[in-house]
Order: C-alpha cells, then structure tokens, then sequence
C-alpha cells in the first residue's frame, strides 16, 4: 500500500509524463507535487516506487516513467475522469458528427464513429458493428436435389437469408414441410441461439431425422447472418505511426496485422461488452493487443436499452486518459442514440 506522498508523487510523475513526455527528475515532482519535501526524500519515494515495479529509469535519464503497473495504479485509483464534461474543441466536434449521424444508415454510422474516434484521440478507433438480433419470423425448406436443401429464414424485419445445407441423407418432401411447419410452430420468434439450446433439450421428443434437418438449419442461418456483417471498423492505423513512444517497427507491424485480420479484436470487443461503462486495457493487459506501449479504452453502446457492439480507441500506454475515457463514453451514447432512432 502507498501512503499519501507517495501516491501524490506517482500522480504527479504519471501526469508530467503523460503531458511532456519526458522522463520526470525529482527536482520536477518537487516543484510540481506541491509538497514541501528535500530532494533526498524524493529520491527515496522514488527509490521505493522503482522497487514496487511502479516506475523505472531509461537508460538514458536520471529521471522515472512510469510502467504499464503504475499507470494501471493511477488509472484505478487516482484518475478522475468526468463524462460528458469535456473542454476545448471536442464539443463542437461532437456536435457536427451528431448531425452526420444517419439513423437509417447503420453502417454508415460505426464508420463515422471509428473515425470520429480516430480524429478526436489522434489515435485508432475501433467499432463493431451491431450485431443483428437472430431472430427469425419464418422458415421453410426446399429440396433442391440428392442432399441438398435450400433453407428460407425470414426475420421478422422482413429481411430474407437464404443457406444451402447438405445433408447426411435425401429427404422427401413431406419430410421438409414437417421440419418447416415443426419450427414455425414451435421455434419462430426465438433467437437462434434459444431454438440451438431447446433443440438440445428436446431432440429426444423428435424424430431423429427432423432434428438433425432443424440443427442443420440453425447452423446455416447462423453463419449466414455472420457474413453478412462487416464486424469490426477500424480508422486512423496510421496515427500510430507518428507516435515517438512506438518506434519499434516489429511490434507496429504485428499490430497492424491485428487490424487487417481483426478476428482478435472481436474477442477484445465482445469481452469488453459484457463490461459496464468504460473498460482500460493497460500495456497488453488485454492479449489481444500484447505490447507493453499499448492501451485500449472501450465502452459497449447500447439500443433500446440492450447492448449489440462496442467502440474503443487503441494508443500509446502514455496517453490522456481521462480524455479518452471522455471520448470513448460519449461517442457510445452518440452511437447508441442514433441506431435507437432507427
């Protein structure tokens, strides 16, 4: 546990950094801590903060920086960070990309959020797109020859998926229109991951083959509505080029390949929706990002009350974090707000 001057050092030397991005000397903390302390005291609190794995010294300074542990300290302890109470030139950025703001453009609208993101950090936003309820009004199967069938889902917003599945097996006609009038009898209006898990629970009170038809056609329908989605927006990769703090070309490189594939920062995303509020991702904390000089503020955005994505900036360990939690949780209600007018 740190005392009082302790912790106002670590605040103070975290602050300093993060505002000049220099090593901070003990002569700067005393001047700026406000604390009437001799140097000699400063340099033993420092001396213990560097043992705690707070801080450490580059090579080149005498002076400390923080590391990815004391900013996680400062972050869940000494930060006080107010949303919706933002200054300077955000406010009227916010309010030109409010207006911008399509409702009945939904993809239109996560890729203005990725680059408002992007333009008000001065780093990388990142958004998944809602994810569509999978729902389904409607279905029906049609054979199309030896094995193959042609699954008919019809969402309850009228929009039509259609899936060809290749069974185990022929089936007659008869067979399909029971699996159809089955499903629409007792499964339509249910999400398809509901009709999956009563599909478990109830196979055995269907006959085999009309259980293996309807497994089949959830499967289908799943992945069907997966592709049609592009899942995760990202803007402004080439932010971090500019960043004096990520000179190693490797690790930049492997990031970027990160964004290109974008399959791991789905998982980040989704682990981040199941948080509430603004989550922070420190230094790899995150594994989906695993640099040391990397953060991820996120925050998951809701419609109607009901979360369906999650937007986030990714930047250096040594950024402002209030202003990116400020960023990152009024552009999720800005998100929110637009796709509910839909």
């Amino acid at each position: 546990m740190l005392d009082d001057r302790a912790r106002s050092l670590l605040n103070t030397l975290v602050e300093r950094y993060i505002a000049d991005g220099q090593p901070v000397g003990s002569r700067t903390l005393s001047k700026a801590s406000g604390l009437e302390l001799s140097p000699a005291t400063i340099r033993n609190v420092m001396a213990d903060l560097e043992d705690m794995g707070l801080i450490v010294s580059p090579h080149t300074s005498a002076g400390r920086i923080p590391t990815p542990k004391g900013y996680r300290l400062f972050v869940d302890t000494m930060l006080t960070a107010q949303p919706q109470m933002l200054s300077g030139p955000m406010p009227d950025a916010l309010s030109a990309v409010r207006e911008q703001l399509q409702p009945d453009q939904p993809q239109r609208v996560i890729a203005q959020a990725a680059q408002m993101l992007s333009s008000l950090s001065s780093f990388v936003g990142v958004v998944t797109a809602p994810r569509k309820t999978s729902v389904f009004r409607h279905l029906e199967f049609l054979r199309l020859g030896a094995q193959r069938v042609l699954v008919i889902m019809v969402a309850p917003d009228g929009d039509v998926q259609n899936r060809v599945i290749f069974t185990s097996r022929d089936y007659s006609d008869s067979e399909l229109v029971e699996a159809t009038n089955v499903l629409n009898a007792h499964y339509a209006n249910l999400t398809l991951e509901e009709v999956r898990e009563r599909l478990k629970a109830e196979v055995d009170q269907l006959r085999g083959e009309i259980a293996v038809l309807m497994q089949a056609a959830v499967q289908a329908g799943t992945e069907a509505l997966a592709e049609t989605q592009e899942q995760v927006v990202v803007s402004g990769e080439r932010n971090l080029l500019g960043v004096q703090d990520l000179s190693d070309l490797g690790s930049l490189r492997k990031l970027f390949d990160i964004f290109e594939q974008k399959t791991e920062l789905m998982r980040l995303l989704d682990t981040s929706s199941r948080a509430e509020g603004v989550r922070i991702y420190i230094g790899g904390e995150s594994r989906v990002v695993p640099f040391e000089e990397l953060s991820v503020v996120s925050a998951p955005y809701e419609v109607d009350g009901r979360v369906v994505g999650t937007l986030g900036v990714i930047g250096p360990t040594r950024m402002a974090y209030d202003r990116m939690i400020q960023i990152v949780d009024i552009t999720s209600r800005l998100v929110g707000s637009a796709l509910s007018q839909r």
